[in-house]
């Protein structure tokens, strides 16, 4: 169990006396039947960071979007700094203090990043009035929290986890004193979740209040002081970080006991049924990002690929699918090369047995406008031909099916995929692809900004899947992820596979040096190598039970 620390302790104490930076005082919200918020009572310490966790669908992400403007509450009282307030858009939310970075970034990409932080905060007819003022307050902001990003720099052209940078340095440009942060790590490599992490607290020592929303439940150990728990739209309980456990925050999420570690027999593998060989794949502006990979995997087993985020595991992914073309090389599926150049190449694999869960959902697994039905059977719509027409009843029933074999709430196939929670979303593709009995089974990112009952029942499905002679190429950035369900582990780096480990052997130190590049024959640039220093959330981490640290997400 985790320790505050003196300053913690006296931050908590201290912060007792003033008035809470937000209460929360039975907040109710309907959409159409569904009860999103049930008489939701919740208070925010000031200059603490505050957990909030909770199933997908619990109500967490409406929850705050009332609290930024998005949504208007039916009833309930909302206070900050203890004076009774009405919010009435983002820009009152704004106005009181409070400032929110989403899960999905709300950034012009073809803007520079200071044109990104002024937009909407003109303060002068002259626009170069304002920029030259906001290049002023951002270069202080850099220097008092570490958000160091060039203000000139188009946003495509940043990372995930600079383009993360610029949506806080957005909120504190205008005044946020309170942050609520939607899953920020969701799409981060680890080492960008540690630079965020050491923001926060930097932002707390000097006073902002951090509403952080999670399913991480080892990031709520490591970064929080206090943790609230909701579950189907009610406020279960909430507690102080430090007199609470994993274990126990994941039986108020869901509501039973959760096994946090995956269990799972020895592998069976049979004849190969994806082979890989000598793949050259090139990412848009035509540099190679995937080279000469070649592999295998069998079935009745889990090929885990382990690697740092950019290191051509979305290319590879993309080419073995066929959302990419091949420079070079080719895919066997069942023995049989398979073509995967065209326009038409996803359809030709999936004829062929070949299933695919795309990493980035959004992007690439749902049309967020279509129905829950539809994306139900996006890509195998041609099953349901009915005439010149599709079997709608058909397809209807099935997704039904799909909805309470993998409980993906709400239970409305009628209801467009742009209002479901970021992790039913991903149970929508799962259920899709994992249940038309492919012979081989290719994941990425399987349980990204999925709640821990969900991964649970996701891990299961795998293992299940493997069980049953299919062959499953899984590509996760969570290394305890990748090690908790491969039968193999291939390590790849700057587009090559550097090797191969035993998940029941290797550590991860061994893993560690080899997603760096440090490799028998190879020495990586400075840049490239580990920290030699451990972090205060790796510290956390390390301190956390051995029998749960591998497997809480």
């Amino acid at each position: 169990m985790a320790t505050l620390t003196p300053n913690s302790e006296q931050r908590l104490n201290s912060a007792a006396a003033l008035p809470a930076a937000i209460e929360l005082d039975g907040i109710n919200k309907h959409f159409g039947p569904v009860h999103a918020n049930r008489d939701i009572h919740l208070s925010v310490t000031r200059g603490t960071v505050h957990g909030i966790v909770g199933e997908n669908g619990a109500g967490k992400s409406t929850l705050m979007s009332i609290l930024y403007g998005f949504y208007t509450a039916d009833s309930g009282t909302i206070r900050v700094g203890g004076k009774a307030v009405t919010i009435t858009d983002s820009r009152h939310a704004l106005a009181l203090g409070i400032g929110m970075v989403h899960q999905h970034f709300m950034l012009v990409d073809n803007f520079t990043v200071i044109e990104n932080i002024v937009l909407g905060a003109e303060d002068s007819a002259l626009l170069g009035r304002t920029l030259s003022k906001a290049r002023a307050q951002l270069k202080q902001l850099a220097t008092d929290y570490g958000l160091e990003v060039d203000p000139d720099a188009l946003i495509e052209d940043l990372s995930v986890g600079q383009q993360q940078r610029v949506e806080i340095l957005k909120a504190l440009y205008r005044g946020a004193d309170i942050l609520i942060l939607d899953e920020p790590t969701g799409v981060l490599t680890p080492a960008e979740a540690d630079h965020l992490f050491r923001i926060l607290r930097k932002l707390r020592d000097e006073g902002k209040t951090i509403i952080l929303i999670t399913h991480k439940l080892r990031e709520i150990m490591a970064i929080t002081d206090e943790v609230s728990v909701m579950r189907q739209g009610a406020m279960v309980k909430t507690l102080t970080t430090s007199q609470t456990n994993p274990g126990e925050l994941a039986e108020l999420m869901v509501g039973r006991r959760v096994l946090l570690r995956v269990e799972k027999g020895p592998a069976n593998p049979g004849k190969v049924m994806l082979a890989v060989d000598k793949l050259v794949v090139t990412d848009d502006l035509g540099v190679e990002r995937v080279k000469s990979v070649s592999f295998e995997v069998r079935a009745g087993e889990i090929v885990g690929i382990a690697g740092v985020a950019g290191n051509g595991q979305s290319e590879l992914l993309e080419a073995i699918s066929g959302m990419r073309d091949q420079s070079s090389g080719q895919v066997l599926v069942n023995g049989q090369p398979v073509s995967a150049f065209g326009d038409d190449g996803a359809a030709r694999l999936r004829e062929v047995g070949l299933a695919h869960v795309p990493e980035d959902r959004l992007r690439m697994g749902l049309v967020t406008n279509f129905l829950e039905w539809e994306n139900a059977i996006l890509g195998y719509q041609n099953d349901y031909g009915q005439g010149l027409g599709l079997d709608i009843g058909k397809a209807k029933a099935e997704a039904r099916e799909r909805i309470a074999q993998y409980d993906i709430r709400p239970a409305n196939t009628d209801l467009k995929s742009a209002n479901f929670s970021g992790g039913n979303q991903q149970k929508i593709v799962l259920a899709r692809e994992m249940e038309r009995n492919p012979d081989v089974l290719i994941v990425g990112q399987p349980t990204r900004g999925v709640d821990i009952g969900a991964i649970e029942f996701i891990h299961n499905q795998i293992i299940k899947m493997r069980d049953a002679g299919k062959a499953i190429l899984l590509v996760s950035v969570e290394l305890d992820e990748i090690r908790a369900l491969s039968d193999r582990i291939l390590v790849l780096f700057d587009g090559e596979i550097v090797g191969e480990a035993d998940p029941a052997t290797a550590d991860e130190g061994e893993l560690g040096l080899l997603m760096a590049g440090v490799h028998e024959g190879h020495e990586p640039d400075a840049a490239a190598r580990l920290p030699e220093h451990v972090t205060p959330v790796e510290k956390t981490l390390t301190e956390m039970s051995p029998k749960t640290d591998r497997d809480i997400r």
